[in-house]
Order: C-alpha cells, then sequence, then structure tokens
C-alpha cells in the first residue's frame, strides 16, 4: 500500500513543448539542451542544488520531503539533488538532518527518488559528515551546541579547534576514526544505490568534515593527513576514489567544493584547481562550485553570480566540467554562464524554494515555450487540450 500513490502517478509527456499562447517553438537555449554524464544524460543543465530542509526524525524522510522534492522535478529541473544525507548519526549537523546510514532510511528514500524519476528528472543525493560543525540546533532555532544531556554526540575533527565559540569542541581525529569515516562513505554510497539514485555528490565544502581538512584554516594535524596540499586533500581523495570503486560505473560522480575560504592564508581557487585535477583522476566527473563557510565571517560577496568565476576557473584550469550555484535568480543571466562557457550546469537554491517552475518559466522567456509539463498540467498551456 505504501507505494500505491506513487505508482498511479501519471509521468510527463515526452516532447510535450507548448509556449504561453499554444504555438510550438523549435528554438533551443544552451540552458535547456540535453547535459550527458557517463551513462546519464539530463534533460537541461539546469539542477537543483542539495539544501537542508532539518524536517527528518532518526535520518527519515517523509512526506515535507516527497512534496518539497517532488515538486522541484515536476517543475522542471534535470537534476533534482536531496539534501546533505549524514552518513552516520555522528555526522549529522543537527537532530533534523537526514541519513543514508541504513537500509530503512534508503527504503524510506527510494518512493521519492522514484517519483523524481517519474516525473523525467535524474535524482542525486548529497553525502556528507559534518565534522566539527554538528551537534548542534536547528537553524530556526538557533546554532549553539547540543550538548549529550540534550540529545548531542560527540563531535570530530582534524584538529580539535571549535568553529565558534558556541560550537562544540571537537576531538582530534585518529587514524581509526579516519578509516570509519571513509568507510561511511562507502556504505552511503551502496545505500544510494540501493534506494535508486542516479547521481552521488560528495560534499566537501562549507566547513564540514572533508572541507575541514583540506583548509589550513581548520587543519592543524602534523601526520599524513596535514601540513602540505598533499596531505591536506588526502582525505577528500581517498574518499572521491573508494566511493568511485563502490558507486556503479555507469553513474555519476559529483563533490561539492568550497573553492575559496575568502580568507587570507585559507583554502584557496588554485588549490582547488589541483584538487579538482586529483578528484578527476580518482572518478569523480563535476566540481560543484560553492565557496566558504570554513570559519565564522567567511562567506565571501553576496552578489549575483559571485562564485561562477570559481566555477569558471576550475572548468578551465582542471579540464572537468563544472556546476555554476550561488545568487543564479534570472533566466538569461543561466544562459549567459552557459553561453560564455564558464559551467556545463546551473544549480539553484533559493530561487526554486520561492518559484519551484522557475525552470518552465525560464524555458517560456529563453525559447518562446515551455516544455515538460506534466500531462495533469496540460490543460492550463494547451488551450486544445482536453479537459
Amino acid at each position: 500500500m505504501r507505494n500505491l500513490y506513487f505508482q498511479r502517478s501519471l509521468p510527463i509527456r515526452k516532447g510535450l513543448r507548448f509556449s504561453i499562447n499554444g504555438f510550438a517553438s523549435s528554438m533551443t537555449s544552451n540552458l535547456f539542451s540535453p547535459f550527458s554524464c557517463r551513462s546519464i544524460t539530463f534533460r537541461n543543465r539546469i539542477g537543483v542544488a542539495p539544501m537542508c530542509q532539518y524536517s527528518s526524525v532518526d535520518g527519515l524522510p517523509n512526506a515535507w520531503h516527497m512534496v518539497h522534492l517532488g515538486s522541484r522535478a515536476v517543475g522542471g529541473a534535470g537534476l533534482v539533488l536531496f539534501e546533505a544525507a549524514a552518513v552516520c548519526a555522528d555526522g549529522r549537523i543537527s537532530s533534523g538532518d537526514l541519513g543514508l546510514w541504513n537500509q530503512g532510511q534508503a527504503e524510506a528514500l527510494r518512493p521519492i527518488a522514484e517519483f523524481v524519476h517519474g516525473q523525467g528528472a535524474v535524482a542525486g543525493i548529497q553525502l556528507a559528515h559534518a565534522g566539527r560543525k554538528g551537534s548542534t540546533q536547528v537553524p530556526w532555532i538557533g546554532r549553539a551546541e547540543v550538548s549529550i544531556a540534550e540529545g548531542g554526540w560527540e563531535t570530530m575533527a582534524p584538529s580539535a579547534l571549535r568553529f565558534n565559540p558556541e560550537y562544540p569542541l571537537p576531538r582530534e581525529m585518529t587514524r581509526s576514526d579516519i578509516d570509519q569515516a571513509m568507510d561511511h562513505f562507502i556504505a552511503s554510497a551502496r545505500l544510494a544505490r540501493s534506494a535508486g539514485f542516479q547521481v552521488i555528490e560528495l560534499h566537501m565544502g562549507h566547513g564540514y568534515l572533508v572541507h575541514e581538512f583540506l583548509s589550513p584554516l581548520s587543519n592543524r594535524r602534523e601526520d599524513d593527513y596535514g601540513g602540505s596540499f598533499e596531505n591536506r586533500i588526502r582525505f577528500a581523495v581517498e574518499i572521491a576514489a573508494a566511493v568511485r570503486a563502490e558507486w556503479p560505473e555507469e553513474l555519476p560522480l559529483f563533490a561539492r567544493l568550497s573553492a575559496t575560504d575568502w580568507v587570507e592564508g585559507g583554502w584557496d581557487v588554485q588549490q582547488s584547481i589541483e584538487l579538482a585535477k586529483a578528484l578527476r583522476i580518482a572518478g569523480v566527473d563535476l566540481i560543484d562550485c560553492s565557496s566558504g563557510s570554513i570559519v565564522p565571517g567567511s562567506r565571501g560577496p553576496q552578489a549575483p553570480g559571485f562564485q561562477v568565476p570559481l566555477a569558471a576557473a576550475i572548468r578551465t584550469g582542471a579540464g572537468i566540467p563544472t556546476a555554476a550555484v550561488g545568487l543564479i535568480t534570472q533566466a538569461r543571466q543561466a544562459e549567459e554562464i552557459l553561453v560564455q562557457e564558464q559551467a556545463d550546469l546551473v544549480l539553484l537554491a533559493r530561487q526554486l524554494l520561492v518559484d519551484p517552475y522557475w525552470p518552465l518559466r525560464a524555458q517560456a522567456e529563453l525559447d518562446g515555450m515551455a516544455s515538460q509539463w506534466p500531462i495533469q498540467y496540460e490543460r492550463a498551456v494547451n488551450p486544445n487540450a482536453k479537459r
């Protein structure tokens, strides 16, 4: 009975292309051209960026996630990246985080992924470990530490350094901890496949565990995982290679980087280019280019498209496809990113929160028509449709 609704959901009408007034058009923008990666072809170059909803209990998705993620697939995006899923219970940011560390979570995610696929989009999931930024409140309450007595957990990081005075003090990871964290990523990749996902994105940015190893602002280790650039990237490259070995060869593997810390002496674009080269060799297919958040105040200039130059630099410097993300709100802005060959995909976050149908509106603006409308909505866009 659990899957009855999803089995009865009708797919999009393939090839349905209507303008606002019902006249078809053959024009195709770059934004609405297909993008192929390994065996997967995305119907367009718009992706839903992973956005934590902090609405899970014990890591399980629920009706909110179905409606939230499903509506973005109905809205015309080519890729729907589910929010960061913690690879272990102690890898969560908060108790409300989504998780993918057990089969029950995979089973609960499967019908949502199936629905996304049924609407013509590709379902992907971001795998993450919060590191020193874990065991905190959900954001609409605050961001202070949640103690173990209050239901929190011990956090760990490359070095015993707090993110800020309100966050937990992490313990420095041992080599055994590093190996176990890697095993968690591998196990989560296996669960992601059983849940029906076609893309994995490894979260290596925003001040979470992998980023903490990369940045000299958070990594003060003196062993093989700290100090030199080669040592600081070791954890990231090993995780990528291990997940690639577990993940089917025909399916894409992405990585999200904070391409710069925006802080002198921190992680920067040139290091990201060199890391991207190593990740490409390890089997990563695309770099999702974000930035900042390793220390308080390290967010960069919050201006339209402020991270696009980062995607362009990594794309050119490392010879790997990239996704641009960050304050991309206008159709022609997104189109220009692709025309200028600054990125291969455009990911939207906040704009898709306020307008899940942005892709369809953007296509009507750029191409004079909108395609991929669900058959259930056909009568709204085709005046000749049966009502």
